[in-house]
């Protein structure tokens, strides 16, 4: 009885260990790639780091927005952890002040206008929001892209001194706002 406790003792830790190099929690494909693989975007405004850490999940065939990402609903922008906020200085992002510091990044997306909420809660998985930590909920600009996008991206465009824009492109949806350090 002491050797079948044993046996089933080590295949219960054997199930607790990750396989190969693959995080906990992260998907991969039958190639091997991973699902959702992470991505960073990042800009210096005026000497200062800004960074943001996200996972960028694929269309494959599937619906996007109004489908996939359910319209007038909260979404972590991307997939796996949530999409983290740094930034080493003030910033104003559309017409909302963020102090320097770490949030976490959600949009709530509608099929005419989209919202960038920087909320101050941070180290979650993606899908666990509270609204009572929201810093803003800013309205983003939106444009429809000439062609799909495969991989969601979010990146820092049209940077200039102390101001840049933050996209969010995927599918033919194209989201940004303006960001300015202070």
């Amino acid at each position: 009885m002491k050797i079948l406790a044993g046996a089933w003792a080590m295949v219960a830790s054997l199930a607790l260990i990750p396989m190969g190099t693959t995080p906990m929690g992260y998907a991969q494909m039958a190639d091997g790639q991973m699902a959702s693989p992470p991505a960073k975007a990042s800009v210096q405004l005026n000497g200062k780091n800004i960074s943001i850490l996200y996972s960028s999940p694929s269309m494959r065939g599937r619906k996007i927005f109004g489908s996939l990402v359910p319209y007038d609903a909260i979404w972590r922008t991307g997939a796996n952890a949530a999409t983290t906020l740094k930034t080493a200085t003030d910033l104003r992002i559309g017409t909302a002040t963020v102090p320097a510091g770490t949030y976490t990044l959600f949009t709530l997306p509608s099929q005419n206008t989209w919202k960038l909420i920087v909320n101050k809660q941070t180290g979650q998985w993606g899908l666990t929001y509270d609204p009572s930590k929201d810093l803003a909920r800013i309205d983003m600009n939106k444009a429809t892209l000439p062609a799909p996008q495969e991989k969601m991206s979010i990146g820092f465009e049209n940077t200039h001194g102390a101001s840049t824009q933050l996209h969010v492109r995927w599918d033919t949806t194209d989201v940004w706002v303006p960001v300015v350090a202070q």
